[in-house]
């Protein structure tokens, strides 16, 4: 068995087979070998991290040869034989996926963070786990079945992947292949039982935002699907606080709040954010690493409540072109530093850009941010 890409998911899942007894070889650049061919001689399946390209030299040569090439979760479904509810869209899986995992009291795993195969010898076959699913995982999956799978959405994303659009969407809508139940948005054309925003619920969510409660309309829906109490769904509704990154309050300072929204990693996603705060002064911190996309509608619904606009990354530039009133700031720090908020204003991070030019990820970038704001003194 050859794993290739040794981030969370690859380690996870070489960890797996080896528990089952296989031999693994594992590849990444970080060992340096990701190029080396030799590693598919003799080899039966490849199990590629969601990070791998399809375009990747090893891929590329397993696919020519004929190695079967499975993504992790395919991996994990195959050796956990779980009930699984999938969730999946441009924006709002974690949040959702998490929601979910509190109405059903089930793990969630996938894209969240905790890999699938993590959860090997953890959980029974036929236990309940969501999955939060990207469209890179999904681009290899072959008999992954939810029991419930769920699409939040659809918005161009990942452009700097998919050669297009319409690829991008076909990798999403791969979630409801073998699916026994579909939830999908309203007026999207799409078969399945519908969720919006304006669905009356049996409580009000307690996030924020009305994008968190079309997030909550989808949790709910996929929830009673998988047969969860309307008193369980209505308390996981009160009670669930969101998660780290998206739209969390990470302190208030002299009557600002500061605001972490690092999970913002396209427009759509930035915009929800500016719709949440449309009634507040916002100063907005904008920027991060190309994605393809454009910024021209994150330009045009700036409104008179945002009073300023820095701007970090390497997308800086192609920023300051959409919104010529921006500031370059350079980095979190220095636009921190740049920013004269007010009482009653908010300061929010929502990049609307990934985070690979200057961190890790978007959730070392927000964690940057929530260290930078701690140390600010009045």
């Amino acid at each position: 068995m050859l794993v290739l890409g040794l981030a969370r998911s690859g380690r996870a899942a070489a960890a797996a087979l080896e528990r089952r007894g296989a031999e693994v070889v594992r590849a990444g650049r970080e060992l340096g070998n990701d190029g080396e061919l030799e590693l598919l001689d003799g080899t039966e399946l490849l199990v590629k991290s969601p990070g791998v390209p399809r375009e990747a030299v090893l891929v590329a040569e397993a696919e020519r040869r004929g190695v079967p090439i499975w993504s992790e979760v395919e991996l994990g479904y195959r050796l956990l034989e779980p009930r699984l509810l999938g969730v999946t869209g441009t924006n709002g899986k974690t949040t959702t996926s998490k929601l979910l995992g509190v109405m059903l009291g089930a793990p969630v795993a996938g894209n969240v963070g905790r890999a699938l195969t993590d959860l090997d010898g953890r959980v029974a076959p036929g236990d309940r786990i969501v999955c939060e699913l990207s469209s890179f995982q999904l681009e290899d999956v072959h008999e992954l079945a939810c029991d419930v799978a769920v699409l939040l959405n659809l918005e161009p994303d990942h452009l700097d992947r998919y050669k297009s659009f319409e690829a991008y969407r076909d990798a999403k809508l791969r979630i409801f292949e073998r699916a026994r139940a579909k939830v999908v948005p309203r007026g999207l054309g799409l078969e399945g039982i519908e969720f919006s925003a304006a669905d009356p619920l049996p409580a009000e969510p307690l996030i924020p935002g009305a994008h968190n409660r079309e997030n909550a309309a989808a949790a709910t829906v996929a929830a009673r699907a998988a047969g969860a109490s309307e008193e369980a769904i209505a308390h996981a509704l009160r009670t669930f606080p969101g998660v780290p990154h998206r739209l969390e309050l990470v302190r208030e300072l002299n009557g600002v709040r500061y605001v972490n929204d690092s999970k913002a990693t396209n427009v759509a996603a930035a915009l929800r954010a500016l719709a949440t705060y449309e009634r507040e002064p916002v100063h907005l911190i904008l920027g991060g690493s190309i994605k393809g996309e454009s910024f021209a509608p994150l330009a045009a619904a700036l409104g008179a409540n945002v009073k300023t606009v820095y701007l970090i990354g390497e997308t800086a530039d192609e920023l300051a072109a959409a919104i010529p009133d921006a500031i370059p700031a350079g980095d979190l720090a220095a636009a921190l530093r740049s920013i004269e908020a007010q009482p009653g204003e908010i300061v929010l991070l929502s990049p609307a850009c990934a985070s690979y030019d200057q961190f890790r990820d978007f959730e070392e970038r927000g964690e940057e941010f929530r260290r930078l704001v701690q140390n600010l003194t009045g």
